[in-house]
C-alpha cells in the first residue's frame, strides 16, 4: 500500500488545484487598484482594532482582529463615504457575521457575488439592529480629518507595534524606530473619566522607592471631555503642594517646577490624539529619547532595559490655587517594570473590557421641573454615526433620560419645527414605519415641535406596561436621541416637594413635618462624592455629605465648616436617622432626616445647636461634588472639583426656590429708594417745616410741601418694585411690617393736610379743632419717619441674613453714621431754634421785626402763649412806627 500514497497525494493536490481555479473562475477579474490594498480599522466602537488586506476582486483577510461582542447581527457593510446619510444608505458586502468577542484573529472574509470593490468607498464593522458602526477603513487613502465622531486622521490608529500589561485593566503601546528620535506611546485603560494614567521612567540610581524621581507622563480627560497629556516630576511622596520656601514639590508638572521656561520645553511630552470609548480611556503621546531638559526628564537608552514606572488614581482638576491637574493617591493601582523598548514586546491578548461601559450624562425626570429638549451639535453621541445636530435635554448631549412608572413628566420641546420629539420602541427613531419596520409609540408625535419663543409642553407618565428601555428620538431624522431608562418609584414618590439647584447639577428634595425635616440629594453627574451645605458658601456653613466607603457601604456625615481648606472641616453629632447612600453608575443619591431644632441646652455651645432650619424663612442651599471622600484624616483629595456658582434660596413651605443673583439687583433698587425717601426728602421736608419759618415768605411751606410728595412718591415706586420682584407682598417678617407701618403713616399725612381747618386771623383765638389737627400733623408725621428709620435698618439686617450680602455690614455701619450725623444736626437746630426764641422774647426789636404767621403755625412750642401776646404787641408797634419809616 506504500507506493501508492504519493499517487494518492499527488490527485488530491490535482483536485485542489482544479478547486481553486474554479473558484478563481468565478471571482472577475479587474484592475482594481485597491487589490493588495492594506490599512487599520479605525476604532468607533467595541474597542475594535485590526489590519485589512484586500487579497484580490472578491476577498480580503483581517488580521489582529479584536473586537467586544455585540447583537447577533453584526455585519460587514459598505458606503461610498463616511457622512452619516452615506453609511445609514450602505448596503451588506458579506454573509460573514461578526457575534463573538474577538482576540487577536486572523480570517478571510469573501464578498457577496453582486458586489464590487468599485461600489465600496468605506468598508465597515456594522451593527444592522442599531445602524452602528464599530470602525471602519476608507479604502484607498487615510481617514478624513473630520469623521462623524469628532476625530479621525492618520494619527487617530489605536494599533502599535509593541503592547505591554501593566495591570488587568491598564496596558501601554509604543511604536520605536530606530531613524526617529521619538517614540510614541498609547495608554490605555478601563477606569472611569475622572481618573488619571501615568506611565514613565524611574529614578535610574534607585534600587527601591522607584516613584521618586521619576519622570512620568499623566494623562487623562478634561471637564470638557478633551484629552490631556504632560511630563510630571516626582519629587516627593505626595501631591502638589507649594512648600515653606514657595517652591513646588511632590507629584508635580515640570513646567510648574521651571516656571521660568519661556516656550515650555520642560514639558516634552506631546498629545497626538485620545478618546475615550465603551469606559476605555486611550491616549497617544509623543517624546523625544533625549530631552532638552535635563534637570526634571531622564535620558532614555532604547538599547537598555530600564525601570519603567505606571500608576492609576482619581485627578481633580485645576482651580484658583493649582491651575494644573492634580493627580491623587493611586490607591494602590501602581507598579514597576524592567522595559527594552527596542525589543518586539505583545501580551496584549483581546480588548480590554470595562465593567461600566456607558459614559453618557445622566438625567433624571423629576415630576416638579420639566424637562427642556432643545438640539446641540453631535459632540460625543454614544452610538454613531450621527447626524450634525442631536437632542439635547436639560442642555445634555443625548444623555439617557430615567423615568419613573407612575410619575407624569413633562416636556417642554423646543428642538425647532423640523425636529418632532417622540419616544418609540425602534432604537433609530425618524419613523420606522417608513422603512417597513413596526414601532410603538409611548408619547409625542408630529404635533410635538416648538421653538424657544414658543416652546410646547406635553406631560407623558410611563405605566406599567412600558418597557425598560425605549428611545425618545426625533419623528423626522434618525438617531438624534438615545435611550429612556423607566424604572419604578423612586424620589420624587417619596418626598412632597424638590428643586433643582444651581447650574442644574443637584436635585433637592424635602417633607416637612411638625418637628423635622427629611432631605434627599442627587447628583446629575459622576462623582465620587456629593455634599450640600446650608449657607451662602461652603465657608461658614453646615454641610451634609453622602460617599461611599472602601467597604461599598453608603456613608452620610455632617460638618460645621469655618475655613477653605481640609483641616476647617469640623465633624458634628448631629441626630441624623433613615440615613443612606447609594451609588448608582457613579451617581451619587443620599437621604437623612433630622430635627428642625436640634437638642441643644442653652449652655450647650456646640457648632450643630446653631444648625437651626426655620420653615417660614428661605433656607440658602450649596452644593460640592469631588473625587473621593473619607470619614477621618480629611486633606486636599477631599476638596471638591465642581461646586455651584452661587446658593438658591429653597423656601420649604411653599415647594419652590429662588436664585440669589436674580433678587439682588432689584432689591438693591428698592433699598436705595427707601433710603432716599426715609433718609433725605421726608426728613428733610420735616426740618423745613421745623426750622425755617422764620424766614420771610411762604418758601418753607413750599419746600416742605415738595419734599414729602416727592418722597412719598420714591416710597411707592420702591414697594412696587419689591412687590414685583417677590411675586407678592408676605408679612411675615419685621422689616416688611415696619415698612407697610411707615407707608401708612405716610398716606395719612397728606389727607391730614386737605382737611386742615382754616389757619386763624390776627387776634382770633385758635379753634380746638386747629389744634387737635396739629397735633395729630405733627405727631403721625414724626412717627412715619421714625418708623421708617427703623424699617431701614431692619432692612439691612434683613438683607444679611436672607441673601449674606457681603456688603451689608458695611452699608449697615453708613446708615447708622448717616442717622447719627442726621441725629446731631436735629439737635444744632433745635439749639439754635430755642436760642431765636429767647432773643427774640428779650430784645425790643425783636419784637418789632417779629412775624405774628410763624407763632401762629407753631402751636405747639412751649411759648405759644407768650408768642401770641407778642404777637399782638407787634403789630401794633409796626402799626405805631410806621410814621416814622417814612
Amino acid at each position: 500500500m506504500a507506493p501508492k500514497e504519493p499517487f494518492f497525494l499527488l490527485g488530491f493536490l490535482l483536485l485542489f488545484c482544479f478547486l481553486m481555479s474554479f473558484s478563481n473562475a468565478n471571482c472577475p477579474k479587474t484592475n482594481s487598484s485597491l487589490l493588495n490594498y492594506t490599512s487599520q480599522f479605525l476604532m468607533v466602537q467595541h474597542q475594535l482594532r485590526g489590519v485589512l488586506t484586500i487579497l484580490d476582486d472578491c476577498s480580503f483577510k483581517v488580521s489582529q482582529f479584536d473586537m467586544l461582542q455585540g447583537s447577533d447581527n453584526v455585519s460587514w457593510w459598505g458606503a461610498s463615504g463616511e457622512t452619516f446619510e452615506n453609511l445609514t444608505r450602505g448596503f451588506l458586502i458579506s454573509d460573514h457575521k461578526l457575534n463573538q468577542t474577538y482576540k487577536n484573529d486572523s480570517f478571510t472574509v469573501n464578498l457577496l457575488k453582486n458586489v464590487t470593490w468599485d461600489q465600496i468607498k468605506v468598508l465597515s464593522v456594522w451593527d444592522l439592529p442599531t445602524a452602528s458602526d464599530f470602525g471602519h477603513v476608507v479604502l484607498g487613502g487615510n481617514s478624513s480629518s473630520t469623521n462623524f465622531n469628532g476625530t479621525g486622521g492618520p494619527l487617530t490608529v489605536t494599533m502599535f507595534d509593541n503592547c505591554k500589561v501593566l495591570s488587568k485593566n491598564y496596558r501601554v503601546r509604543w511604536n520605536y524606530s530606530e531613524d526617529k528620535d521619538l517614540i510614541d506611546f498609547g495608554l490605555e485603560a478601563a477606569i472611569g473619566i475622572q481618573n488619571y494614567m501615568a506611565f514613565g521612567w524611574a529614578n535610574p540610581n534607585a534600587s527601591e522607592k522607584f516613584m521618586v524621581g521619576g519622570d512620568v507622563t499623566v494623562s487623562g480627560f478634561k471637564e470638557n471631555g478633551m484629552p490631556f497629556a504632560e511630563d510630571y516630576f516626582i519629587s516627593k511622596y505626595s501631591e502638589c503642594v507649594v512648600n515653606e520656601e514657595g517652591k513646588f514639590q511632590g507629584v508635580c508638572p515640570d513646567s510648574m517646577l521651571d516656571s521660568s521656561d519661556p516656550i515650555g520645553l520642560v514639558n516634552n511630552t506631546r498629545l497626538v490624539y485620545g478618546h475615550r470609548k465603551d469606559g476605555v480611556s486611550f491616549i497617544r503621546f509623543r517624546r523625544p529619547l533625549k530631552s532638552v531638559d535635563g534637570k526634571y526628564d531622564l535620558a532614555v537608552n532604547p538599547k537598555a532595559k530600564m525601570t519603567v514606572i505606571w500608576a492609576l488614581g482619581l485627578i481633580k482638576p485645576p482651580d484658583s490655587l493649582r491651575p494644573f491637574y492634580l493627580p491623587q493617591n493611586h490607591g494602590g493601582t501602581f507598579g514597576h517594570l524592567v522595559l527594552n523598548i527596542s525589543e518586539t514586546v505583545n501580551d496584549c491578548l483581546g480588548p480590554l473590557d470595562a465593567e461600566d461601559k456607558e459614559d453618557q450624562d445622566l438625567v433624571i425626570a423629576d415630576k416638579k421641573e420639566p424637562l427642556v429638549v432643545s438640539t446641540g451639535p453631535a459632540l460625543h453621541y454614544p452610538n454613531p454615526p450621527n447626524p450634525s445636530k442631536v437632542l439635547y435635554i436639560n442642555k445634555k448631549e443625548a444623555p439617557v433620560l430615567r423615568v419613573e412608572r407612575g410619575v407624569s413628566i413633562k416636556f417642554s420641546i423646543q428642538a425647532g419645527h423640523d425636529v418632532a420629539f417622540y419616544v418609540t420602541s425602534n432604537p433609530l427613531g425618524g419613523n420606522a414605519t417608513l422603512r417597513n419596520m413596526s414601532e410603538t409609540v409611548y408619547f409625542g408625535g408630529p404635533e410635538a415641535e416648538g421653538v424657544p419663543a414658543s416652546p410646547t409642553e406635553l406631560t407623558w407618565a410611563p405605566d406599567r406596561n412600558t418597557p425598560d428601555i425605549v428611545y425618545y428620538h426625533s419623528v423626522y431624522t434618525q438617531k438624534m436621541g438615545w435611550k429612556v431608562q423607566v424604572v419604578d418609584g423612586g424620589l420624587p414618590d417619596m418626598y412632597n416637594n424638590s428643586v433643582v439647584l444651581d447650574d442644574q447639577q443637584v436635585t433637592l428634595f424635602w417633607t416637612l413635618s411638625k418637628d423635622s425635616i427629611s432631605i434627599a440629594a442627587r447628583g446629575e453627574k459622576k462623582s465620587g462624592y456629593l455634599a450640600i451645605g446650608f449657607g451662602r458658601e461652603m465657608v461658614h456653613s453646615y454641610a451634609y455629605v453622602g460617599w461611599i466607603d472602601d467597604d461599598g457601604k453608603g456613608r452620610v456625615s455632617t460638618y460645621w465648616i469655618d475655613g477653605r481648606d481640609a483641616s476647617s472641616l469640623h465633624p458634628t453629632q448631629e441626630n441624623l436617622t433613615y440615613a443612606r447612600c447609594k451609588s448608582e453608575n457613579g451617581i451619587i443619591t443620599f437621604e437623612f432626616t433630622r430635627p428642625l431644632h436640634p437638642s441643644c441646652s442653652k449652655r450647650d455651645e456646640r457648632p450643630e445647636c446653631n444648625n437651626i432650619v426655620d420653615p417660614t424663612t428661605p433656607l440658602k442651599v450649596i452644593w460640592a461634588m469631588g473625587a473621593q471622600w473619607s470619614d477621618n484624616h480629611l486633606s486636599v483629595t477631599n476638596m471638591h472639583s465642581v461646586t455651584s456658582k452661587r446658593p438658591v434660596h429653597v423656601l420649604l413651605m411653599r415647594g419652590s426656590a429662588e436664585a440669589e443673583e436674580d433678587l439682588r439687583p432689584v432689591l438693591a433698587v428698592h433699598g436705595f429708594m427707601m433710603f432716599l425717601a426715609w433718609g433725605i426728602l421726608l426728613p428733610g421736608g420735616t426740618l423745613a417745616a421745623r426750622y425755617l419759618k422764620h424766614v420771610k415768605g411762604d418758601g418753607w411751606f413750599q419746600l416742605h410741601v415738595y419734599l414729602q410728595y416727592s418722597g412719598l412718591s420714591i416710597v411707592f415706586l420702591g414697594f412696587l418694585f419689591a412687590v414685583a420682584e417677590l411675586r407678592g407682598l408676605f408679612l411675615h417678617s419685621l422689616h416688611v411690617k415696619l415698612g407697610m407701618l411707615a407707608i401708612l403713616l405716610g398716606v395719612v399725612q397728606p389727607v391730614n393736610a386737605y382737611f386742615r381747618p382754616k389757619k386763624p386771623g390776627a387776634g382770633e383765638v385758635v379753634s380746638s379743632r386747629r389744634i387737635l389737627w396739629e397735633y395729630m400733623h405733627v405727631i403721625v408725621g414724626r412717627s412715619s419717619i421714625l418708623v421708617g428709620v427703623v424699617a431701614l435698618i431692619t432692612g439691612m439686617k434683613h438683607l444679611g441674613e436672607r441673601y449674606g450680602d457681603e456688603n451689608v455690614h458695611g452699608l449697615t455701619w453708613a446708615l447708622i453714621i448717616w442717622l447719627l450725623v442726621g441725629a446731631l444736626t436735629v439737635i444744632y437746630l433745635e439749639y439754635r431754634e430755642k436760642k431765636r426764641r429767647r432773643d427774640r422774647v428779650s430784645g425790643g426789636s425783636s419784637w418789632v421785626l417779629g412775624n405774628g404767621e410763624e407763632e401762629d403755625v407753631d402751636l405747639l412750642s412751649p411759648s405759644r402763649t407768650v408768642a401770641e401776646k407778642d404777637s399782638d404787641f407787634s403789630e401794633r408797634m409796626e402799626v405805631q412806627l410806621e410814621p416814622l419809616s417814612r
